[in-house]
């Protein structure tokens, strides 16, 4: 199992969801994923509180994340196998 740009997939791990053109649609823990599938596999526990506080210096826009992503070529969904 590898993310979009390449990195091996792992249950437990910290993730951010991107749709076909790179829009973030979810965050949280990667859960029951089988290894040999990087398509439509496992799923998504959220790990955001409900109510949190933004302290400005620490995020991020989304428009400027997805535009980072696009930077590295990562915006586009890579081709089936």
């Amino acid at each position: 199992m590898h993310y979009r740009n390449g990195r091996e997939a792992k249950n437990g791990d910290k993730i951010i969801q991107l749709d076909f053109e790179g829009q973030v649609v979810a965050c949280g823990v990667l859960h029951s994923a089988t290894p040999g599938n990087d398509y439509c596999n496992g799923f998504i526990a959220p790990i955001q509180h409900p109510v949190a506080t933004a302290c400005m210096v620490d995020c991020l826009h989304v428009d400027d994340v997805q535009a980072m992503l696009a930077e590295k070529g990562l915006d586009k969904r890579p081709p089936g196998k």
